[in-house]
């Protein structure tokens, strides 16, 4: 049961992924239809990640109250209602009315799943479970490509995800009976320090049981603010750098468009094909090891960018910066419960999901501005000052909780 368990929490990390990049793929054609100008996907986005930041805000409340079955089944419903709205929408504030349910989904089932995963199973689970995100991520815009090749327009590439999740919404409430009882155990844990955590707060491993955290509560624990900085900046540096990249390549490095274009999307699957590594590299590295080899790895790929002649140079550390990107994320949610604690995971890995989506949100437009009134030539040393700070809040989280 506890494998097939994990096969369905396999098909909602692609699920995850699935609607995360339509509109994007969607809206050159969407935006025309409309009559509006092209920058208002900015207001549809904006309103799926201020959802998602309200959702992982109450997701560790929702969990201790549902658990992270009927959490992931609701939320996972709430995507697919949302979905079929955008597919039936014919105007862009019916629009921004959908992107209401499409962003709350997102966020609880995010935090919960990866608590879920990181008390439950081993790093390597986790890297892979990222990896299949992105699976998800790419496979989106594709379905969505299908649907207009065949000329049935965005709105039926929105209705096939759509049907997907309700497929997949359908299995999570088949299955809520293998999500009961589970309890934190050593025995699919490696990492030393999260073993001899859970032999001391055995006791209190059942989350549910447990009273819900204020923000005000969470921001009290030891390294909470270092961790939410750390992953601020982590999701900041992606984000950034998956919008930006090609721009820098083509502006700076005269790389043509098309080349650019392309070394670009390798950014995305850098991130995915490193994940899948990570998943065995984790069996000989312990999360914080996973996490100062992604440090190591994003420095070289920035240095890379920095280095003056050949294109190749820029291209390779574009490559570098996003295998640098892979162990990162999955590591830093994985130690979670290590650093803090089980009867705190939840609430903390909330605070993470909120930071990453704030940092989304705030700071590839700065460096917009930046590109815009200084020169795009800065995007290394922006990503090398995103990577600096969260090293050293890395380094601080470590030190605050090692008395765990």
């Amino acid at each position: 049961m506890t494998q097939l368990l994990l096969a369905i929490i396999y098909l909602a990390f692609i699920s995850l992924g699935l609607p995360d990049s339509l509109l994007g793929s969607a809206w050159p054609t969407m935006y025309q239809q409309f009559g509006v100008p092209i920058s208002y996907a900015g207001i549809i986005s904006m309103i799926i990640s201020a959802g998602t930041i309200v959702s992982s805000l109450q997701s560790d409340r929702l969990t201790k109250k549902l658990g992270t079955g009927k959490v992931t089944a609701i939320s996972v419903a709430a995507t697919a209602v949302a979905l079929f709205g955008f597919s039936f929408s014919h105007s862009f504030w019916a629009l921004c009315l959908w992107a209401i349910p499409y962003g709350l989904g997102a966020g609880s089932v995010d935090a919960s799943l990866n608590n879920y995963v990181a008390l439950h199973y081993e790093s390597r689970h986790m890297s892979w479970l990222h990896c299949m995100w992105g699976l998800g991520a790419t496979a989106g815009p594709y379905i969505m490509g299908i649907a207009l090749s065949m000329g049935q327009g965005w709105n039926m590439g929105y209705r096939y995800i759509g049907i997907i999740q309700v497929v997949l919404t359908a299995v999570l409430v088949f299955s809520l009976p293998l999500w009961k009882g589970r309890k934190s155990t050593t025995e699919n844990l490696q990492n030393a320090e999260m073993e001899q955590l859970l032999e001391n707060v055995s006791e209190k491993a059942d989350t549910t049981a447990e009273k819900a955290l204020s923000l005000r509560e969470i921001l009290k624990i030891a390294g909470a603010k270092e961790v939410m900085l750390c992953f601020f900046c982590c999701c900041a540096r992606e984000t950034t750098a998956g919008l930006w990249a090609s721009s820098y390549l083509t502006l700076v490095r005269q790389v043509p468009a098309q080349t650019a274009a392309s070394f670009a999307s390798l950014f995305y699957i850098g991130i995915t094909v490193g994940r899948g590594v990570c998943g065995f590299l984790t069996l000989k590295l312990s999360d914080d090891q996973m996490i100062r080899l992604g440090f190591a790895v994003l420095g070289v790929g920035i240095a890379a960018l920095l280095l003056p002649g050949a294109q190749v140079f820029a291209l390779a550390g574009l490559v570098l910066v996003g295998l640098g990107c892979a162990p990162i994320y999955p590591s830093v949610i994985h130690s979670t419960p290590a650093h803090f604690g089980v009867q705190n995971s939840q609430a903390v890995i909330g605070i993470q999901m909120s930071s990453a989506y704030v940092g989304n949100l705030a700071m590839p437009p700065l460096f917009g501005l930046l590109a815009n009134n200084i020169t795009p030539a800065l995007f290394p040393f922006y990503l090398l000052a995103v990577l600096v700070l969260m090293a050293l809040m890395h380094r601080q989280l470590v030190r605050k909780t090692a008395h765990i």
